[in-house]
């Protein structure tokens, strides 16, 4: 049972951000830092990538585990209202899948940094994650997933699920 009343909740959740999340705005600075330079959520891109390098054709999307259903520590499915949860991020997870698929098509390379990563007890040191993202940015992988959970792992694939 929820502690809050609706009211509450409705106001709860209405507070919760898309953009300029603290994951995204610690990737940022640091990359930044690198002398990398990106846009943000640019509007012309399918899903609209938190950072789009339009010199490298690369983008990152930075992904919270909870709203993309991340399957790691940081993740739990709410108690209260499980099919709704169920059904919003399993959709979430479906239009992700159509976003990447959608970049690739359009000649983007992306990337996937997972809040997980970047906090919580498995989190990856943070200069190996601006290391590795500067590395995919100027590289010419067409994939690549960072993630920090159990065991500690990042991966890097060739080609999105």
């Amino acid at each position: 049972m929820d502690v809050l009343t609706p009211q509450q909740r409705k106001h709860n959740m209405s507070r919760i951000r898309g953009r300029d999340t603290k994951p995204e705005m610690l990737l940022r600075r640091h990359i930044h830092a690198t002398g990398l330079r990106f846009r943000l959520h640019a509007s012309g891109l399918p899903g609209r990538p938190d950072l789009v390098f339009p010199r490298y054709r690369a983008a990152i999307l930075v992904h919270g585990c909870f709203w993309h259903g991340h399957d790691c520590p940081l993740f739990k499915l709410p108690s209260t209202r499980p099919e709704f949860w169920s059904a919003k991020i399993s959709g979430n997870r479906d239009r992700d899948r159509r976003t990447i698929a959608a970049l690739h098509t359009s000649g983007w390379r992306v990337m996937i940094v997972w809040e997980c990563s970047l906090k919580g007890p498995a989190r990856m040191p943070l200069a190996e994650v601006i290391d590795l993202c500067s590395t995919f940015v100027r590289g010419e992988m067409p994939y690549v997933e960072l993630r920090g959970f159990w065991p500690r792992a990042k991966e890097v694939a060739n080609s999105y699920e």
